[in-house]
């Protein structure tokens, strides 16, 4: 069983990794990819899931790119979830990477096939411990960060989507049942790139609230 931990010592298991794609304007003109008109889904097999301070980068990829971003767990599963009510359907909030095999994607994307290979190889959906809901006040400014061999290269916050999290919990649910321990990243601002073996990663949310330290092996 995959599990999350919180800081109050419990664990969840988790269920499906939903994830946004192209969710910050600034990512998206970094990419030179085009803003969607709703948002961009795609999932990750459970064995992507690291919860551990060691990243094994995957043979296959010589240019894997970090990508910060929040990660909620729902608390509450549902389907057709009301945008007004999306918000009281997250049990828990963490920062995270969705690390991105960037030359397979290129490869991928060019063939018009599918992300898998380049989205949902083992130690590509990272997250911190979890922290519950109800410690976030104002879900309209969530602020996040990443600093990689003590040099900040990612922040951003919840302002900045152009899918808040309330409209992706309720996009989400029109099209799949969400159930209790499925996570979800919202999406990366700019700042992106190519991780190298010894690199050492320190995210952050709410200035400190929760923090996490990784090391690429």
């Amino acid at each position: 069983m995959y599990e999350i931990r919180f800081q109050d010592g419990s664990s969840r298991p988790v269920g499906t990794i939903f994830c946004i794609a192209r969710n910050y304007v600034a990512h998206i003109e970094e990419l030179n990819n085009s803003k969607p008109d709703m948002p961009v889904i795609f999932c990750k097999p459970i064995t992507a899931l690291n919860t551990a301070a060691d990243i094994r980068l995957p043979a296959y990829s010589q240019d894997v790119h970090y990508e910060t971003e929040l990660v909620l767990q729902i608390g509450k599963g549902g389907r057709d979830i009301a945008e007004a009510e999306a918000l009281s359907h997250i049990g828990g909030i963490a920062v995270g990477l969705d690390l991105t095999a960037r030359d397979v994607q290129g490869k991928l994307q060019a063939k018009s096939w599918p992300w898998e290979l380049a989205k949902g190889f083992e130690h590509a959906a990272c997250v911190s411990e979890f922290v519950s809901a109800d410690t976030i006040a104002d879900w309209s400014y969530v602020n996040f960060s990443l600093h990689i061999n003590d040099e900040l290269r990612q922040e951003g916050d919840s302002r900045l989507m152009i899918f808040s999290i309330a409209e992706q919990i309720a996009f989400i649910s029109r099209h799949f049942s969400l159930r209790e321990g499925d996570l979800l990243f919202t999406g990366t601002p700019a700042g992106v790139g190519a991780l190298t073996s010894g690199d050492h990663l320190h995210g952050e949310l709410e200035g400190g609230l929760i923090s996490m330290d990784w090391r690429v092996l």
